[in-house]
């Protein structure tokens, strides 16, 4: 081999190394696309400090809503609207909860039951459907 490539050769596989290394250090220093955000992992947490039992009862995973069927998972079983659970016949399946009948008891369990529905203040409120522009014109009529 030719002496001058070999000296070049020597001096360009560590420059080469030190790059690649240095490129290395870079990549570890991207976030995962797929981690979940933090405040989740913090939620996530703080619920599993709670005391076992914290949540007793039954508990509202799962629904499926569709034309033909309602069906409902809870703590782990599926039952489906007129169906049973623990007892209790299901009256109502929507979206976010499920409502539970024993005799005259009844027992909303709630999908996200952390979550709360506040309304905009200072929104003024109109018939369902309405447009804000057609409630103010129908008003001034």
């Amino acid at each position: 081999m030719n002496a001058a490539l070999v000296r070049a050769l020597v001096k360009a596989v560590p420059a080469a190394l030190l790059v690649l290394g240095a490129a290395g250090a870079f990549g570890q220093s991207l976030p995962d696309p797929t981690r979940p955000p933090d405040a989740l992992n913090a939620l996530n947490a703080a619920n599993k400090q709670e005391p076992a039992g914290a949540q007793s009862g039954p508990v509202l995973q799962s629904v499926l809503v569709s034309p033909r069927r309602k069906l409902a998972v809870i703590s782990g079983q599926t039952v489906k609207l007129g169906g049973e659970y623990e007892n209790a016949r299901v009256v109502k399946i929507s979206e976010t909860e499920v409502v539970l009948r024993n005799g005259k008891d009844t027992r909303t369990l709630k999908l996200f039951p952390q979550a709360e529905k506040q309304s905009v203040s200072g929104q003024p409120r109109g018939k369902a459907g309405d447009r804000p522009q057609e409630s103010a014109t129908r008003q001034a009529r």
